[in-house]
């Protein structure tokens, strides 16, 4: 079973240093970015390093992503024929606004497929909610096939903020509703692991760990980050404790001796259990655990 995404790490498709480093970083997902973080100038260089560098990474601990660029009228072509390749699991679809633009980037990105001889579908994608048209059909646009799972950004002066006209605060009230119901139309899709963030404020870890904390409560399963500095707290915050695990491993082995005595529910650590919540122990455990 596929674990979900703790940690979606984005880095600059020109900063070639910084691609070298990323074996170090520890993130479950590297996103190596040809769109906002690369100057106009600088976007051809970038996609032929990024292009480079995914063959000789695939082998880094990190699944690799590429966030590509979007024209007047279509996704680039160009960035596409580039960087799909084996060792590429998906694409972040920038600036998605509907189902009809998801629609699209999968069949260019079914195209190179096609043209390289690799497995049809294989390559991922996950958009980014970023306006509110599509915020309004992110449950289409999480339907798609080769959507694996979107993200629900709600970053301080970002494209969302500016689309909408809210005023971003730390405690994230004004994003409340934007959140739960990416967490529902996702999960409603059949994407169990939408994706969170992104804390702006690199260096207050307390702040980060404090949304982080917030968002897997709404049901994310991981954020996006900026920084190295950042990867192991979130990796840390959605990641299962100890204490976690032995609860539930304790909680089945309980209720299948009640169940010997012809019980369907018990009283587990002061609590009641039944079916519903060990069916919820199982699937836990199937993600996590791995002692």
């Amino acid at each position: 079973m596929k674990r979900p995404i703790r940690t979606m790490m984005y880095v600059p498709g020109h900063k070639e240093k910084w691609i070298d480093k990323i074996p170090t970083f520890g993130a479950d997902v590297i996103v190596l970015d040809l769109e906002d973080s690369v100057p106009d100038h600088l976007k051809v260089d970038a996609r032929a390093i990024v292009a480079s560098a995914i063959e000789r990474l695939k082998d880094c601990g990190s699944r690799l992503f590429v966030r590509t660029n979007k024209g007047k009228f279509a996704y680039n072509f160009d960035d596409l024929l580039a960087v799909v390749q084996p060792g590429l699991a998906g694409i972040v679809v920038t600036k998605a606004e509907d189902p009809e633009d998801i629609e699209c980037i999968s069949r260019m990105i079914a195209e190179v497929e096609h043209r390289k001889g690799m497995p049809s579908g294989g390559v991922t994608m996950i958009p980014p909610i970023e306006t509110a048209r599509a915020a309004q059909f992110v449950f289409e646009i999480a339907s798609n096939p080769r959507v694996e799972t979107i993200c629900a950004v709600s970053a301080r002066g970002a494209d969302l903020e500016r689309n909408l006209g809210f005023t971003w605060t730390p405690e994230g009230l004004e994003t409340l509703y934007h959140r739960s119901q990416a967490v529902i139309a996702c999960k409603a899709a059949g994407k169990r692991f939408p994706i969170g963030g992104m804390w702006q404020e690199v260096h207050d870890l307390e702040g980060l760990r404090k949304q982080a904390i917030f968002n897997k409560q709404l049901g994310f399963s991981g954020e996006i980050v900026i920084h190295p500095s950042n990867v192991p707290v979130i990796n840390e915050v959605y990641s299962p404790t100890q204490e976690q695990l032995a609860f539930y491993r304790g909680m089945i082995e309980a209720f299948a001796e009640a169940e010997k005595r012809g019980e369907g529910a018990i009283l587990y650590q002061g609590e009641h259990i039944d079916i519903a919540h060990v069916e919820t122990a199982k699937d836990f455990l199937a993600l996590w655990d791995r002692g």
